[in-house]
């Protein structure tokens, strides 16, 4: 009854937010409209995942609480790598990942999986992001490849892990031959203890090109269309996400799309910084005007003063932009979105995220 009730209501919800999608999206020209194809897709709900993060981990277990009757899986990221290239976990990954299996446990539907990341985390507390040379250390043999999903699959079996997302970016065309033997060998290993096997795709990510194996879910990430690196601006538009969906009809087997909340503050001396959605509504009250939705994103902007006389520009996703989004997704046939993260969501985006 339950998820009766829960399909009714995204069918009504579908209804009521036809308008405001046909506004931000305008009307498709030829073939199958946007409309017909959002008609089609809101017979069945959006399946649901999210990250939860290590250094927010927290306020993330907060937002999950509200929503364990959404989701299917919740990813926790993250396994970096240390120095020596093995699987590395921070102090904060240990605290918080017992709470957010403790929440997944209240609800059968929800499972844990662990995310890793090519990031190294040195001994003098820096970090090298999205690490190439790590993924090319890693990949370079059949020896080095068994060696990491051996100590994958440990971490699987000591933390109970469900399965395992791989989120290995900034990859060098040389490597892309060894890392797809890696994702198959993988699978394959994972499939052997009934364990799953997501794998992350930047925009940049040559799927046209890649005989990416069948079996894995992949998950595109459509978002970074603004941020830290550009001049304000929306994180993702409808353009961006039909352009992404209509790349990803190449890869095979089931596909997710990852919507991102929150935004980006960009102060006019150049600094960015990112924004959760509650810190960016907080942000809004000292509005020079009053905020206002961009009818090609559906997200809010602003501008405000600090303290020290500077001007900052704001542009960051509420629970209609989440939601105009997840129907542009829907429209184009994908069953399935995953929310770039959990921490400081508002109570609609917490809401959204648990029907």
């Amino acid at each position: 009854m339950r998820r009766l009730a829960r399909k009714k209501l995204w069918i009504v919800r579908f209804l009521y937010m036809s308008l405001f999608t046909a506004l931000v999206t305008g009307c498709g020209i030829g073939g199958v409209s946007d409309a017909e194809k959002s008609v089609s897709a809101a017979e069945v709900p959006l399946k649901k995942s999210a990250w939860v993060v290590d250094w927010q981990w927290e306020s993330g277990a907060d937002d999950l609480q509200g929503m364990t009757n959404g989701l299917t899986n919740v990813q926790m990221f993250a396994a970096y790598f240390d120095e020596a290239d093995n699987l590395f976990f921070t102090e904060s990954f240990q605290k918080g990942l017992p709470k957010v299996q403790e929440i997944s446990r209240r609800s059968s539907l929800v499972h844990v999986d662990l995310t890793i990341v090519n990031d190294q985390k040195r001994k003098d507390g820096t970090d090298i992001q999205k690490d190439s040379a790590l993924i090319t250390r890693l990949m370079a043999t059949e020896e080095s490849r068994s060696k990491h999903i051996d100590q994958i699959m440990k971490a699987v079996e000591e933390y109970q892990f469900h399965g395992v997302e791989i989120d290995y970016e900034r990859i060098e065309e040389k490597d892309w031959g060894n890392l797809l033997a890696f994702f198959k060998e993988l699978y394959l290993r994972l499939q052997e203890q009934d364990k799953t096997l997501r794998i992350v795709l930047e925009p940049r990510t040559p799927i046209e090109t890649l005989s990416l194996p069948e079996g894995p879910v992949y998950v595109m990430m459509a978002y970074n269309l603004h941020g830290l690196q550009s001049d304000p601006g929306p994180k993702v538009d409808r353009s961006f996400i039909t352009e992404l969906t209509t790349r990803m009809k190449v890869v095979p087997g089931d596909k997710v799309i990852a919507l991102s909340a929150g935004g980006f503050d960009w102060a006019e001396n150049g600094e960015a910084a990112a924004v959760t959605e509650k810190q960016a509504a907080e942000l809004a009250k000292s509005s020079l005007e009053m905020p206002r939705r961009d009818n090609a994103s559906g997200s809010i902007h602003f501008q405000y003063v600090d303290q020290n006389k500077q001007k900052h520009t704001v542009w960051y996703a509420d629970e209609t932009t989440l939601q105009a989004w997840a129907e542009i997704v829907s429209g184009e046939g994908y069953r399935s979105i995953a929310l770039w993260r959990l921490g400081d969501l508002g109570s609609k985006s917490v809401r959204f995220m648990n029907e």
